[in-house]
């Protein structure tokens, strides 16, 4: 039954359709729809396990490099204010700005780079369980 309420949560937050009520106003837009991740690679399978949603909204200030991190779950977010450059260990590269959605790179190295005079403030969904991490950080790394 918790699968079936989280599946639909997940088909109405990342609707296909772009809907209206002409008696309300309000609007639906899909900011990302996708079984692969930005770099195409394809999602993998949910755990069995129970299921856990974590939303983070994450602050990086102007000039900021993140650790070189993966994160073994599904994650998906939409970068609120300034501009993210997010860049794979091979090199592969995503320039987001205020706006754009991201659905992120699984169990693949890669890190954030703000370069832009103002912090960037993204909001992130993560989709994983209890017993799975939703980041893990290479504490040895050189770039």
């Amino acid at each position: 039954m918790k699968r079936l309420f989280f599946g639909l949560w997940l088909v109405l937050l990342l609707s296909s359709a772009v809907q209206a009520d002409d008696s309300t106003g309000i609007t639906v837009a899909t900011l990302a729809k996708a079984s692969s991740s930005w770099d195409g690679t394809q999602l993998p399978s949910y755990p069995k396990d129970m299921p856990e949603v974590t939303i983070l909204r994450i602050t990086i200030p102007a000039g900021t490099t993140l650790p070189l991190h993966k994160h073994p779950v599904i994650n998906a977010g939409v970068l609120l204010s300034g501009e993210l450059t997010v860049i794979t260990e091979d090199d592969k590269s995503l320039l987001l700005k205020a706006g754009d959605p991201i659905v992120e790179v699984v169990n693949k190295w890669h890190y954030g780079k703000n370069t832009g005079k103002s912090p960037a403030e993204i909001l992130v969904f993560y989709v994983g369980s209890p017993a799975i991490p939703i980041t893990v950080k290479k504490w040895l790394c050189s770039r």
